[in-house]
């Protein structure tokens, strides 16, 4: 089909308002324009139900699509039992609604990465610079089938998610520890190394000081054929445009905006009504 326009959106985190204020500001029409949401649609906003639904029915009607985040693999894992409701994400809702199961069942089925077109690529986290793009679309192939299969496999996987390690990533890595490593590349990595290697801990903005050896991942000179447009580092304020990446998060639900890009023309547009006040 072809769209009036596409654009790709930053974090949600379940912002609804600012959500809806952002359709408002795009003109979005779902009969004639397409949206990409770079994932954690749910978790610390005011309406994480609203906006799951919201976003389901989009990409149900054929006028959306979304990547997994961190956050919403988090819910997933406390759905099922594998981890603890977390005090700031306010999720209780959806676990408590009719259509629960509805829902996150739809939810797990959901990429880890996909194509917007020809000359993009979108994640929530990032792709490493030890992985090409073509490679990554064959590791994260490997953990949607996971997430995707059944609730008996599914139960199986969730558990090994969590346990806070960065593996060192190898070819040979196998099982478990290598579905926890792909998953972590794809929603958690902010600062790696050359090779790949991951750090959890640093979360904050580009002028602050990092652990010795890390760098953020997209400033790795590799070469890309694709841009990769992404979300997950709110402290960013989505200022990073370069030319293999573009930071996607403008960190609404810590009180900055919401964004979304055009993907015709790179365009901006953003909203801050709406967005909590922290």
């Amino acid at each position: 089909m072809k769209y009036r326009a596409e654009y790709v959106i930053g974090d949600l985190q379940g912002c609804y308002a600012a959500y809806l204020d952002l359709l408002k500001v795009i003109e979005f029409d779902p009969t004639q324009d397409k949206l990409w949401f770079v994932g954690d649609i749910v978790a610390r906003g005011e309406d994480s139900l609203s906006t799951l639904r919201h976003v389901k029915d989009l990409c149900e009607q054929g006028a959306a699509t979304t990547v997994l985040g961190n956050h919403d693999i988090n819910l997933i894992a406390v759905w099922r039992g594998f981890a603890p409701l977390k005090k700031k994400d306010q999720t209780e809702a959806i676990l408590e609604a009719p259509d629960c199961d509805k829902l996150l069942n739809w939810l797990r089925r959901q990429p880890l990465m996909v194509l917007p077109n020809e000359h993009t690529v979108m994640v929530h986290a990032g792709i490493p610079p030890h992985w090409k793009i073509k490679e990554a679309k064959k590791y994260a192939h490997e953990v949607e089938v996971q997430l995707s299969s059944s609730l008996f496999q599914l139960d199986r996987v969730l558990p090994h998610l969590y346990n806070g390690d960065a593996d060192a990533w190898s070819d040979d890595l196998n099982g478990f520890t290598r579905i926890r490593a792909i998953t972590n590349y794809f929603t958690r990595m902010r600062l790696c190394k050359q090779d790949g290697s991951l750090e959890f801990s640093f979360k904050s903005s580009l002028t602050d000081e990092m652990p010795e050896s890390f760098r953020p991942w997209f400033e790795w000179q590799v070469p890309r054929s694709r841009k990769i447009l992404f979300g997950h580092w709110a402290a960013l304020k989505a200022d990073i445009d370069l030319p293999s990446a573009r930071a996607l998060d403008g960190g609404c639900v810590w009180g900055n905006c919401l964004v979304a890009y055009r993907l015709e023309d790179g365009k901006i547009f953003t909203t801050s009504d709406n967005c909590p006040s922290v």
